[in-house]
């Protein structure tokens, strides 16, 4: 497949697919479901040679297309993936295979347009992972916006209107901010590749208020504190598979963004700018976290829970910038870019999980307030099982995926200030506490009512689909040197830039 379009066939193959299958009608159901699944299979086996094709010594992009799209304006279809770019497409491909898979039945109306919109979204999602030109980077940051407003704007809860709009208004009035900043970059430099940008040389007062543009833009995405609050509403109001896919995926691209944009285009001012960053994500570590303790309904517990482990995410990327001058602690910086990216997979398996695991708990009682709970180890022992681990792996439990991650941001963060350590690993205290609080009242305990009492185990797809998430989980967690290695020289070659003044 060397001289295959491999990234193309990932971005339109789903695309593509999802149109089609649009046109079978809302009659054959059972046809849509089988399809959309042939074609999220057929996207996961082609991306494999990604992982198995790629050069983990170099550093520069690889599986390279390019092609003019807009001349007039050096506008092109430029896609290209390095290690970074690779590990996110991957979790993109395995997510979304699980999503429909766990979505089969939970949805009766307008099934057909239901599955297309999660084909359509897994294809401009890998879009914006393998563009290499930055309008194009755009129109796919934007285009993911459609799909994901549908899956929660028609198949969501009651306020699910209300809800879609949020995420909507939040998303959309940040990106707008980002097409500015590039905007003058182009006018700056005259081209929109991610080559050029880099090599830009910017004054000080342009590189804040284009970081303060890509800042406002990639923290609604992540979400950061304070822009986090369009996340519990919309997690609340979506199905289930919509909440598996915006927490496991979509809440990847802020952190991607700020990889791709923030560090190597504009790093003196994310030096000067960086201890912001910083505060922030430990307000979310900590401060959500407390937020987390005090909800009644599991998936806005979890939602809360999914911004403090994406504090990490920032925490890890940003602190970098304080460990780099004059080449200094260059190693340190690269663990906790390292970090940053291991603790985005893990909170993509980890997150995935748990809402999955609320989702068949409300098939069965179509209720997610913890009170309604109680004692479900007494009828759904494989669940339980199941449940309590995924819990452990949210709380960062040595093994795990969720500890390895967090583990290198906490180590990388000592290396700057053993306080900002400090602050970052009080989310392992507070975490443990809010998944344990939730793990205890749903699981242990006497069966609390006759609807409990009532409950089937998991079946066989429900099983496979959180077998999956179990395995990717438990992998990452015992050996995550594969998973380092195929990031390793691209995590290097960014700590590089951050060390680079593009001051003119």
């Amino acid at each position: 497949m060397a001289n295959w379009p491999l990234l193309s066939i990932l971005i339109w193959l789903p695309i593509i697919g999802g149109a089609l299958i649009l046109f079978l009608g809302n009659e054959r159901v059972r046809m849509a479901r089988w399809s959309s699944l042939a074609v999220a299979l057929a996207t996961f086996a082609l991306s494999l040679p990604l992982w198995t094709g790629y050069d983990r010594a170099n550093p520069a992009l690889q599986f390279v297309e390019d092609h003019a799209w807009v001349p007039s304006f050096d506008i092109r279809y430029a896609l290209g993936a390095d290690g970074i770019s690779i590990a996110l497409i991957l979790l993109t491909t395995f997510v979304t295979v699980l999503t429909l898979l766990g979505a089969w039945g939970s949805v009766s109306k307008r099934v057909t347009q239901y599955v297309a919109a999660f084909l359509i979204l897994e294809g401009v999602t890998v879009g914006i992972f393998a563009a290499t030109d930055a309008i194009l980077f755009y129109v796919f940051f934007e285009a993911m916006l459609i799909p994901m407003f549908l899956i929660i704007g028609v198949w969501g809860g009651p306020r699910r209107i209300y809800a879609a709009l949020k995420f909507f208004l939040y998303t959309f009035l940040g990106s707008v901010l980002m097409l500015v900043g590039l905007i003058y970059l182009y006018l700056k430099g005259g081209s929109f590749q991610f080559a050029d940008l880099y090599a830009l040389p910017l004054t000080m007062q342009e590189q804040t208020w284009i970081f303060f543009a890509f800042l406002v833009a990639f923290a609604v995405k992540v979400p950061m504190f304070p822009v986090h609050t369009w996340l519990p509403d919309a997690h609340v109001e979506a199905p289930t598979a919509g909440s598996v896919i915006l927490a496991a995926i979509a809440l990847k691209i802020g952190g991607y963004g700020f990889l791709r944009f923030s560090l190597p285009i504009l790093p003196d001012a994310g030096h000067e700018w960086a201890w912001l960053v910083i505060a922030l994500s430990l307000i979310a570590v900590i401060y959500v976290g407390l937020v987390a303790l005090v909800q009644d309904d599991m998936k806005k517990l979890i939602a809360y829970s999914s911004v403090a482990h994406m504090g990490f995410v920032t925490l890890g990327t940003f602190i970098g910038f304080g460990l780099v001058r004059d080449f200094a602690n260059l190693d340190a910086a690269r663990l906790g870019l390292q970090g940053a990216m291991v603790q985005m997979i893990s909170h993509g398996l980890v997150s995935g999980a748990t809402f999955s695991c609320v989702g068949v708990l409300y098939d069965r009682m179509h209720t997610r307030m913890i009170k309604d709970y109680g004692g479900v180890a007494n009828t759904m022992p494989w669940f339980a099982v199941l449940f309590v681990f995924f819990g452990m792996a949210n709380a960062g439990l040595p093994g795990t995926s969720g500890f390895v991650g967090e583990f290198m941001v906490i180590l990388a963060s000592f290396q700057k200030h053993p306080y900002i350590a400090f602050a970052a690993a009080l989310t392992l205290i507070i975490g443990a506490a809010y998944t344990l609080w939730l793990v205890k009242r749903v699981v242990y305990g006497e069966v609390a009512n006759s609807h409990v009492a009532g409950l089937s185990d998991v079946n066989w797809r429900e099983a496979l689909v959180l077998g999956g998430f179990a395995a990717g989980t438990l992998a990452l967690g015992l050996y995550p040197k594969p998973l380092t290695d195929l990031m390793e020289s691209s995590i290097a070659q960014l700590a590089l830039q951050l060390a680079n003044s593009k001051l003119l």
